[in-house]
């Protein structure tokens, strides 16, 4: 045994749908001012071995640190953990698969189809049977409730029709005058007249009966149902009806209740809905496996004490959440956020400013997204069918990975979009799976068993299966052959598999580069994922990127990401204002109020002074338009004050090649993100440090072995030299055909490409 500081192990364990990745740092007992580096790979399902794979990742890591057996099922003590991080793709798969919670809409009278009806998008509009996605919810119930907002925005006398508020905006000073006006009252007819968060005048046409309501509530609960959305409408601006139902919900014993006003109060009350029935279907998911992972441990890890080992959750806008704040709706891009954390923080060089594009091969999925300075993120997103309004980074996701089903249909090679999992895994994991991506690299000889983890059949020690794999693709083979009437060979054809995967991984590449204006060429290739380095340089040639990062930690990069993340916290509120002189005070005014908040929420969750760093956003479009752009305001150099009005039209000339000039700019919303920072500093970035190293060329007798390895145009290279990276030191060149490989990934570098080692890279630059 080995005496362990208490709270000195910080774990971060990241589960996807093949593998749970698992980075582990602790105090070196030799120099206690250094920390020593453990990962632990192991599969996400294994029902026969183990329940959960993360608890089942940290009960390993505990035994690594502390030397002692540590039986599983145990209770594990988490007196020596300083914290735990997770991203997780439960809520993902649930919404994926449709297993989420039952639950029931409440909504305003009237609009009980609302979200069936949706925003009448057709995105396969010549399909001949249209399957619309089922709704999310599983009963509706109308509030017999109803506001309206005073006057319309796109009059063109707005400003001056208005209702004019007392300086406290508590008192009406002057009442509306713009058409429509009922010519007696304050509006255009009766009704009380409040003023909403947004700045606009509110008009109560009908209150909810709360007696009625509690009936319908108590009539859900006896069905039943636990888990409630709440969509009124204007409740963006207008919440108290929408609160005073969830508090009645809570009384009557609904365990889950997701108001929409509170979630995200932002205008459009089709994804405000949406987003509210998706958090609803996914939260009590998500709160009942995060239940199941506390109880395997101790009752300090949840109890959130100052003294108590810290439980982090990543979120879909790349910050870590504590428990209070993860949901489901923050969870759906909890996995890849980790992956983009972790390569835009250790590839990025804020001096030459080289755009990356992140790729991450996984097992079942290829995660695709672009980094040039700033998290790029978007505030709706469609995922299986489900449109939500919450922030999430901008990552473009396609079914092609390590795991993807190769079949052949109909004359095509067809990689994906069915995916092995971990259950039973490709051919090769002995468990009886179908033939995928894995078989093919490890055929071609991309993967070498006798370097691959040893963790498949019942026993967990068994090496790759390449026999299976080698049968299924003869069987397939056969078939090809005899419909061509032509004799391909087997590496031909597996090889064929193999390209058709990288051209898919590439489409979400070209579609957030050359789609959007940016030239593919002029980005570097961040490269991770288990199978990410077996596929980097064949996609890195076809995109025409010369230059290829693969981080020493890339295969399990969505898991270290976690241990560079930075907590964050945002807030928003919705605002109905044109960007004008004298409206501009007002809106400095409430992001200055709205920053106040932000930065004492991170001072409860321990940041404060200078770890804690501010963005300021307002939602802005132009009037007559319904894209709002949210924006980051330019420092005037004087005096630095913010400029939002250059900002948002350098972003909007940037984002569709033209400006309305003739139009006012409206603010949809104003927001405050904070961000407490873990790290000061990560280091030299790669591109410094190889400028000043002296590159040494590494011969073929350091190599540990060679191997038959297949490569496009020249064939088999049946002495391809295959190199440990822990045997290679910085500075070390190698040029290609070679492989490179370490306990948890394998890099193929092709013919004329040059890797040398860095620090904590390995920097690839291809040949002409």
């Amino acid at each position: 045994m080995i005496e362990v500081p208490d709270r000195s192990i910080r774990i971060c364990a990241d589960r996807g749908g093949t593998f749970c990745d698992v980075h582990a740092s602790y105090p070196d007992p030799g120099n206690p001012n250094e920390r020593k580096d453990i990962i632990v790979k192991l599969l996400s399902q294994d029902t026969a071995n183990y329940g959960d794979a993360p608890t089942e990742g940290i009960r390993r890591v505990l035994e690594i640190v502390t030397r002692e057996t540590i039986p599983r099922g145990s209770v594990l003590d988490t007196s020596k953990i300083d914290y735990i991080r997770l991203s997780t793709t439960v809520a993902t798969n649930a919404l994926l698969e449709r297993k989420g919670h039952r639950h029931a809409l409440l909504i305003t009278k009237g609009f009980k189809d609302l979200l069936l009806i949706g925003n009448q998008s057709r995105p396969r509009i010549f399909d001949l049977n249209i399957r619309r996605p089922n709704p999310l919810y599983s009963e509706v119930v109308e509030v017999d409730e109803r506001v309206t907002l005073v006057g319309y925005t796109s009059d063109p006398k707005a400003e001056d029709n208005a209702i004019k508020w007392n300086d406290d905006g508590s008192s009406i000073q002057r009442g509306y005058r713009g058409p429509g006006w009922d010519g007696e009252g304050d509006a255009e007819g009766p009704g009380d007249i409040v003023r909403g968060i947004s700045g606009e005048a509110v008009r109560i046409l009908k209150r909810p009966n709360l007696d009625l309501v509690r009936h319908d509530l108590q009539r859900l609960y006896d069905a039943g149902y636990r888990s409630l959305a709440i969509v009124l409408v204007h409740s963006y601006t207008f919440p108290e009806h929408e609160i005073q139902i969830g508090k009645l919900a809570r009384e009557v014993g609904f365990t889950q209740v997701s108001e929409s006003s509170q979630l995200l109060p932002m205008i459009k009350m089709v994804p405000r809905g949406v987003s509210s029935t998706a958090d609803a279907y996914l939260t009590p998911i998500l709160r009942e496996y995060l239940d199941g992972f506390f109880h395997g441990f101790d009752a300090k890890l949840k109890d959130g004490r100052i003294k108590s080992p810290r439980v982090e959750f990543m979120g879909s806008d790349g910050g870590l959440l504590d428990l209070n704040n993860f949901s489901g709706l923050k969870s759906i891009l909890s996995g890849p956020a980790g992956g983009v954390v972790g390569y835009a923080l250790t590839s990025w060089d804020a001096d030459r400013k080289y755009p990356i594009i992140g790729l991450d091969v996984g097992g079942t999925s290829t995660d695709v997204s672009r980094f040039d300075g700033r998290y790029e993120v978007v505030y709706e997103t469609t995922t299986a069918g489900v449109t939500i309004q919450s922030p999430q980074l901008d990552i473009n996701t396609v079914a092609a990975g390590g795991g993807s089903c190769l079949t052949f249909r109909n004359g095509l090679f067809l990689a994906g979009p069915e995916s092995a999992g971990a259950q039973p895994g490709p051919a090769c994991y002995r468990k009886g799976g179908p033939l995928a991506v894995t078989d093919a690299n490890l055929l071609l000889g991309r993967l070498i068993p006798d370097y691959f983890p040893k963790i498949f059949g019942k026993s967990e020690k068994e090496p790759l299966d390449s026999n299976a794999s080698r049968v299924a693709f003869e069987q397939v083979a056969k078939v090809i052959n005899d419909s061509h009437e032509m004799n391909l060979g087997l590496d031909d054809i597996v090889y064929g598999f193999i390209k058709v995967a990288n051209e898919t991984m590439c489409r979400p590449i070209r579609a957030l580069t050359e789609a959007r204006g940016y030239s593919t060429g002029k980005h570097v290739l961040a490269s991770f994922g288990g199978a990410g380095g077996q596929h980097a340089c064949e996609i890195a040639s076809l995109l025409g990127i010369k230059t290829i990062l693969i981080h020493r930690y890339s295969s399990i990069l969505s898991a270290y990401g976690l241990a560079l993340a930075d907590r964050a916290f945002e807030l928003q509120e919705p605002s109905s204002t044109f960007y004008s002189v004298q409206t501009r005070q007002y809106l400095i005014a409430r992001l200055d109020k709205l920053t106040g908040d932000v930065k004492a929420e991170l001072g409860r969750q321990g940041f404060e002074g200078d770890r804690v760093r501010v963005e300021r956003m307002l939602n802005m479009r132009f009037e007559g338009t319904d894209t709002a752009l949210m924006v980051l305001p330019n420092q005037n150099d004087g005096d630095g004050t913010e400029d939002f009005e250059a900002a948002f039209k350098r972003v909007y000339k940037a984002e569709f090649g033209f400006l309305l000039d003739t139009k006012s700019i409206i603010v949809d919303d104003v927001k405050v993100r904070g961000i407490g920072k873990t790290f000061d500093h990560l280091g030299e970035s790669v591109y410094s440090e190889v400028d000043r190293l002296e590159t040494k060329p590494v011969t073929c007798d350091r190599a540990d072995s060679a191997y038959s390895v297949y490569f496009d145009k020249i064939g088999r290279v049946d002495d391809t030299p295959v190199f440990l990276l822990d045997n290679l030191g910085v500075g070390d060149e190698i040029t290609g055909p070679a492989m490179i490989i370490d306990n948890t990934q394998t890099i193929v570098v092709v013919p004329g490409a040059r890797a040398v080692l860095t620090t904590k890279h390995l920097y690839i630059t291809l040949g002409e």
